[in-house]
């Protein structure tokens, strides 16, 4: 078996207003490469741009990987970590108390990317002077106040659902 490249990758989302527009972002470092990435949103929530920020960074790698992947939401670690996000899949999205998961167009290209590659989630607190968090909060508030804002068509579908 070959052994697997090693990527760490941080993550984080932001939004103004909850919901209001939000952004994602995320560092990749590979050896001596860094990649950034961030994208903001006219109007969706912190957990999907949360979501959102593991998904790219995670997209852009283009053979299975073994990677170390910090983020400070809870929501995402716990849900993967603790396996709670299997089990809603298996209920057919729905979580313990049999109410709707949400984000489940999120956590659907998600799951994929799990199994293709070797994910080691780790919390991190945020606003903690970690070096690479800070950064991607950086990255993620200016995309939030930047221009190009584009429409998380997959909140919009949510949000018309629950109506």
């Amino acid at each position: 078996m070959t052994d697997l490249t090693h990527v760490t990758i941080y993550t984080d989302g932001a939004c103004s207003g909850n919901p209001g527009p939000g952004a994602y972002a995320a560092v990749l470092l590979f050896g001596d490469k860094r990649m950034e990435l961030a994208q903001g949103f006219r109007n969706t929530t912190n957990n999907r741009m949360e979501l959102l920020g593991v998904i790219s960074a995670l997209e852009q790698l283009k053979r299975p990987c073994k990677v170390t992947l910090y983020s400070d939401s809870q929501y995402v670690v716990d849900a993967v970590t603790k396996r709670w996000v299997y089990g809603w899949q298996k209920k057919g999205w729905r979580k313990a108390d049999n109410k709707p998961a949400l984000n489940v167009d999120l956590w659907q290209r998600l799951l994929p990317l799990l199994a293709y590659h070797t994910v080691d989630f780790k919390w991190v607190r945020g606003h903690n002077n970690n070096l690479e968090n800070e950064r991607c909060d950086q990255l993620a508030v200016a995309a939030t106040q930047g221009g190009g804002l584009l429409v998380d068509e997959g909140y919009q579908k949510q949000t018309a659902v629950a109506v």
